[in-house]
């Protein structure tokens, strides 16, 4: 690629994610115009977004990785002792929007994504007021600590 030393310097220091952006600028003795302008320049705009792609992969990674666990503990902390931590984990089990069930064929190369359902506040709060009977009707649970694994 054609970037200049200091601009592969700018790049590595900046996704290393030791620094800010002013704090690699300072380092780097770039000014906040030339770092701009080098924005607009082919090779160093294409390695940023190529790294920022990285970037983002690698996060979407972890998540998917601990994805599993992190539904378990939430699940878990719905049947808290505390009535307040289990009405919010049963809030956030029902109502998370960003949550959407992908489905994909073989022979389809995108993915459809079908956002859950939108449950409106009266719907939330009368299954949250069935979710509270059950548990006092059942009496309390033993403890279902997740463990990582």
């Amino acid at each position: 690629m054609y970037l200049t030393e200091k601009q592969r310097g700018v790049l590595a220091d900046l996704f290393s994610g030791k620094f800010t952006v002013q704090e690699v600028l300072e380092k780097r003795k770039v000014t906040r115009r030339t770092y701009y302008r080098w924005h607009g320049q082919e090779y160093f705009a294409a390695e940023f977004k190529r790294l920022l792609e990285l970037s983002r992969n690698e996060y979407q990674l972890v998540f998917a990785h601990y994805a599993p666990d992190i539904a378990m503990k939430l699940v878990s902390l719905t049947t808290a002792d505390k009535d307040e931590t289990a009405r919010k984990a049963c809030m956030d089990v029902i109502a998370n929007h960003e949550r959407k069930v992908k489905h994909k064929s073989e022979n389809e190369s995108n993915a459809i994504e079908e956002p859950l359902i939108d449950l409106s506040p009266e719907v939330a709060s009368k299954m949250l007021a069935l979710l509270a009977e059950e548990k006092s009707r059942v009496g309390p649970r033993r403890n279902n600590k997740v463990t990582p694994a």
